[in-house]
């Protein structure tokens, strides 16, 4: 069995490959204060819970973009799976080509979802991964990344407007039936939903427009994917776990 983790900035995913098949998924909130103990304890009985032997686990690999939690979560894996995890970085095999000024700058996980992009789906596609961060990223037919965008995440927005606007509260985050609305909630319901779906139609008429690639593809990702396209109308492909298929990957080329 092989351990996939993907640690983002506010949340991070585990997940369980047994073979090609992906087992059991976990999402857990990240938190940056805990002890390598803690940590290994902590997932050393979440799989007890969930009724998998830790001896079955052969391998793990890690997506973060989080630096504080690297510490304590390798050598939690270290000390209670007795595993060296890998660690996904730009020097890697990937099998795709990173046409940045500086690759090494490039999040891991955006690298984790190029390659999957490009393995499952194939370019020419623009990869868009609604997290923290919004990253809109492209791959083309020769599997080079060529350009990539990033924006406000709705999650931030919503923080942001009810820590600096004394008289907001917070929301839910989720679509409304109408843009037409009566109330303060529904408002700002309104106003990011809405404005994110809005972004995100332009930047992918953009993108098409002026990299001259009208059929590029767009595979969507991450936590708040559906309540931006909740009736299939602007992603291609809606894929959840498009992250943790793209560690599978990467650990099938590097091992």
């Amino acid at each position: 069995m092989l351990l996939v983790i993907d640690v983002g900035n506010t949340n991070y995913v585990l997940g369980v490959y047994h073979g090609e098949k992906l087992v059991k998924c976990w999402r857990m909130a990240t938190g940056s204060n805990k002890t390598a103990d803690e940590t290994g304890i902590f997932l050393y009985n979440l799989f007890e819970a969930s009724g998998f032997d830790v001896s079955r686990i052969e391998a793990v690999i890690i997506s973060s973009v989080v630096p504080d939690i690297m510490y304590s979560l390798t050598q939690g894996i270290r000390k209670y799976f007795n595993i060296e995890p890998m660690i996904v970085t730009a020097g890697m095999k990937t099998g795709i080509v990173i046409k940045r000024d500086n690759p090494k700058a490039v999040g891991a996980d955006r690298i984790v979802n190029l390659v999957a992009a490009n393995e499952i789906y194939g370019g020419p596609a623009v990869v868009i991964d609604y997290g923290t961060a919004n990253t809109f990223d492209v791959i083309n037919e020769k599997s080079e990344f060529i350009t990539g965008l990033i924006t406000p995440g709705i999650s931030i927005c919503a923080e942001a407007l009810y820590q600096r606007a004394a008289q907001l509260p917070k929301i839910e985050i989720k679509k409304p039936k109408s843009i037409i609305v009566k109330n303060t909630v529904g408002s700002i319901q309104a106003g990011l939903v809405i404005g994110h779906i809005g972004q995100t139609k332009y930047i992918i008429q953009q993108l098409r427009e002026q990299l001259g690639i009208p059929d590029m593809k767009v595979v969507a990702t991450g936590g708040l994917a559906r309540v931006i396209d909740p009736n299939k109308e602007i992603f291609d492909i809606l894929d959840p776990v498009l992250t943790l298929k793209g560690l599978k990957i990467l650990y099938q080329k590097n091992k």
